[in-house]
């Protein structure tokens, strides 16, 4: 019993001093966010501001489109939520539960697709975006993505196998046809799945940094990553307003993960049952 107990605290310790490493780069950051440039530029540097500067957030308004980036940001990954959603759940359900020819070769194709470099399409990408018309707007940003990806059809395929076959069988003695049962049936009981795959598309579509500046000329067309990049400029010798849109750029994830956290961790909770 002592054993297990000194074990116990000794996991305690590990995670809290685990916590705090990982935490102490966003406190110094928002600690920075709050200072003067004075204090921001001081050797050696102080943690915490004399006076927490809560204008410099304000500010950040002021020297730039930053509603306008935000903007942008929200349009694209809600439509890449959305696209991703349909199309991989879509897709993944037709891996899972329909019987067609090539059915595991093809599987395997598309989960030979993840390694892939990005970096290796991109040019593809580009040319046909160009073809289309397509660069210098959000299009391209945000359309691939219903065109069901390969990690978002593994993961819903995943789950559409863990859900009992049973379920499917009543559907059909129901007279449910095949689109029918994956409306009704699966995806209701998909619910953790898709709010973590809305999770990793949201993050990943908000952070993206490399096709905006690769498809995007206009500043009136910039997300919020490279929008802020491309303010440095004019935020020269008030390098804490960046920190401070940086510190913002942050609040959406926060409350997008806050939101889906019961099904996420309904998620982890079923995977662990089974």
């Amino acid at each position: 019993m002592r054993k297990q107990g000194s074990l116990k605290i000794l996991g305690y310790i590990t995670i809290m001093i685990s916590s705090l490493i990982m935490v102490t780069p966003f406190i110094a950051a928002l600690m920075n966010s709050l200072k003067t440039y004075k204090e921001y530029m001081a050797v050696p540097p102080r943690w915490v501001p004399e006076a927490f500067q809560w204008s410099n957030y304000t500010e950040v308004f002021q020297l730039g489109s930053f509603g306008l980036f935000t903007l942008n940001s929200f349009v694209i990954a809600i439509l890449s939520i959305v696209g991703s959603l349909i199309s991989c759940s879509m897709v993944g359900f037709a891996f899972a539960r329909l019987r067609f020819p090539l059915k595991k070769t093809l599987f395997l194709m598309v989960l030979g697709t993840m390694m892939i470099p990005p970096i290796v399409i991109i040019i593809p990408h580009f040319i046909i975006f160009d073809s289309m018309h397509m660069l210098d707007t959000l299009m391209p940003l945000w359309i691939i993505e219903w065109l069901a990806q390969p990690f978002g059809i593994f993961l819903m395929r995943q789950a559409f196998l863990s859900i009992p076959s049973e379920y499917e069988e009543s559907a059909k003695m129901e007279g449910c046809n095949p689109f029918q049962v994956y409306r009704r049936i699966y995806l209701p009981m998909a619910k953790p799945i898709l709010a973590t795959l809305a999770i990793f598309t949201f993050m990943t579509k908000w952070n993206e940094i490399l096709a905006p500046v690769i498809y995007l000329t206009s500043e009136n067309k910039f997300t919020l990553p490279i929008g802020i990049l491309s303010l440095g400029g004019q935020w020269f010798g008030n390098e804490q307003y960046m920190v401070a849109a940086a510190i913002m750029s942050l609040i959406p994830i926060l409350i997008v993960f806050l939101f889906a956290e019961k099904y996420f961790v309904q998620n982890h909770s079923s995977s662990g049952i089974k």
